[in-house]
């Protein structure tokens, strides 16, 4: 199928995909994901990759990946007992459309920033 083609069919986000995408697509959800990438990590080794994140926010984000079957949370019998997130096979199957999203927008970045300037000087024309 060639890109006219596919560009001319219906693009539908239902309910169920737009909820998925909305949590495997956020910002903390990135950046946990391109950790666990490269290895698994502990809930502090996280924080400390994602200084910004908070720990209410990241603890949500681990369970919203988790609960989608994209991380798995593995408790680790040390003493104290720790927990390790790793990426699961389905959750690495998201890295290329990831990395093709991240490139379409490397490479849009200029036309957009000038379709922002133009948008945004007709927005203070108008006021």
């Amino acid at each position: 199928m060639d890109t006219d083609q596919h560009l001319d069919q219906e693009l539908r986000v239902d309910a169920p995909h737009r909820e998925l995408l909305d949590q495997v697509l956020d910002k903390w959800s990135l950046s946990v994901l391109n950790e666990l990438c490269e290895r698994p990590c502990r809930f502090n080794e996280l924080r400390r990759a994602i200084p910004q994140v908070t720990q209410k926010s990241l603890t949500a984000t681990l369970r919203r990946l988790e609960r989608n079957g994209v991380v798995e949370r593995e408790v680790v019998s040390t003493r104290p007992v720790a927990v390790a997130y790793r990426i699961t096979p389905l959750g690495k199957t998201l890295r290329h459309p990831v990395d093709v999203l991240l490139a379409w927008a490397a490479q849009s970045m200029p036309a957009i920033e000038r379709a922002r300037a133009v948008f945004d000087g007709r927005e203070e024309a108008r006021l």
